[in-house]
């Protein structure tokens, strides 16, 4: 499971995203899956804001338009072959980090936030792909989202969260109700793809906020059924750990070069006679 913001840490983004999702038809043909979760900067981009982007990854999107007019509608192959052929393309043209994204290269700019507004629009393909995965994902009694699960949004539901945002990431029709943002997964500090009320550094609180937390988190995981949460969004400079009495784990350990450029890390779970086993791998 990858817990979102893929988008806004650095170049070849489409090429992580396509990556993903051909782990994921391997991973089937094996009994298994990849899933993702959409983050905070998913939403950011599909509404247009482009502030945290790579100047890298908006010649990604110049190259990934003129690559998709080679297909005659065939998305699912088009999207699922562009890590490879991102990696040619790169090694042809030997692109520089930045790209030439000049102070007053207005033309290469304006090119390159056209091409990206074109992909990740309301109804746009890059967009649409987004839209298939969830902003909550529950996994054999384990709860993932980017930010955090709160007692509200359970009260909200869940499943009516992640259909509010995947309609509102597809829809072109300017008319429809479903072009505004769903508040409850995309707005305010305590929505779902922005709450840190888990993963906030523990020396930025105080003992009381901290067990008031560890209350939510235990109200949140019973009403839902749940045993825990996996949670991303704030980078973790001491690595992968778990708060909340162990309820919740935190794996945003800021590995993007465009972040901290951390080593990796992944969190793992297995089952042993019915009980749960967590831990880390570095």
């Amino acid at each position: 499971v990858q817990v979102g913001d893929i988008l806004d840490r650095g170049e070849d983004e489409i090429a992580i995203l396509s990556l993903l999702s051909s782990l994921n038809v391997q991973a089937k043909s094996q009994g298994g899956a990849v899933f993702q979760v959409n983050g905070n900067h998913e939403t950011m981009n599909v509404e247009g804001d482009f502030r945290y982007v790579d100047p890298g990854s908006f010649d990604e999107c110049i190259r990934f338009l003129e690559y998709l007019e080679e297909f005659d509608g065939e998305w699912d192959d088009a999207f699922l072959n562009w890590v490879n052929v991102s990696q040619r393309w790169k090694e042809e043209y030997r692109v520089s980090p930045n790209g030439d994204w000049l102070p007053l290269n207005f033309v290469k700019k304006n090119k390159g936030f056209a091409a990206r507004a074109s992909l990740f629009k309301q109804g746009g393909p890059l967009a649409c792909e987004l839209a298939r995965h969830p902003v909550v994902l529950n996994v054999n009694d384990w709860m993932f989202c980017h930010g955090g699960l709160l007692p509200h949004h359970v009260e909200y539901g869940i499943e009516r969260i992640n259909k509010e945002v995947s309609n509102w990431m597809q829809c072109s029709n300017e008319d429809s109700d479903d072009t505004n943002l769903p508040f409850m997964a995309t707005r305010g500090y305590d929505s779902v793809v922005w709450t840190r009320l888990y993963s906030q550094d523990s020396v930025e609180r105080t003992r009381r906020s901290w067990d008031l937390s560890s209350i939510i988190a235990e109200q949140t995981l019973k009403s839902v059924g749940a045993k825990g949460m996996v949670v991303g969004h704030t980078p973790q400079t001491r690595g992968v750990n778990c708060k909340c009495d162990g309820k919740v784990w935190c794996i945003d350990v800021g590995m993007s070069y465009g972040v901290l450029h951390s080593r990796p890390e992944v969190c793992y779970c297995r089952y042993i006679t019915g009980s749960i086993l967590l831990g880390k791998i570095l």
